[in-house]
């Protein structure tokens, strides 16, 4: 008998991925994470949510060719010129129009205004896992919702990180 193959999808906050990652010392290797997405959760579909600035085009041509689909966030500059770009109702919403077409949603973040997508998810069975960047800043309401469901990338670091090429020059 064949096994049933999962159709499922990530949404992914970005800022909170790359921060969350770099607070814990280590740059994270994108294009081996979208093959691990893929690997370990059968995610077909993973949606990235950034923030857009002109001068990183190079980071979403790469994001792009590495097999996410970017979702970009207009950003603002506060007074000090710091940039926020605030993807959390752009996740909740794609993942909910979204519902219907996937059998497991994978949510990647630490931030717990998503507390909310994932209880409706994990009632409605539809939650494979949150994968919390960094197990020190997660969210006590994203662990409480999410349950044994969570899991940290804290020690994903010899997997997944990001190795500079030596140059033979």
């Amino acid at each position: 008998m064949k096994r049933r193959k999962f159709k499922n999808y990530a949404f992914i906050d970005g800022q909170n991925l790359n921060l969350g990652i770099r607070e814990l010392g280590w740059h994270l290797d994108l294009k081996k994470f979208r093959i691990y997405l893929r690997e370990k959760y059968g995610v077909e579909k993973a949606y990235y949510f950034i923030g857009y600035l002109e001068e990183n085009r190079i980071l979403y041509k790469f994001l792009q060719e590495a097999g996410y689909i970017l979702i970009f966030k207009p950003i603002i500059r506060n007074r000090d010129g710091e940039v926020k770009g605030n993807v959390d109702a752009d996740l909740v919403l794609q993942a909910m129009i979204d519902f219907p077409d996937y059998d497991k949603a994978v949510i990647v973040t630490s931030d717990g205004d998503f507390y909310s997508l994932v209880r409706y998810l994990y009632e409605k069975g539809k939650l494979r896992v949150v994968l919390s960047p960094n197990s020190e800043k997660c969210s006590a309401l994203l662990k409480k919702t999410a349950k044994e469901r969570l899991f940290f990338m804290n020690n994903l670091r010899r997997k997944l990180e990001y190795k500079r090429r030596k140059s033979t020059a």
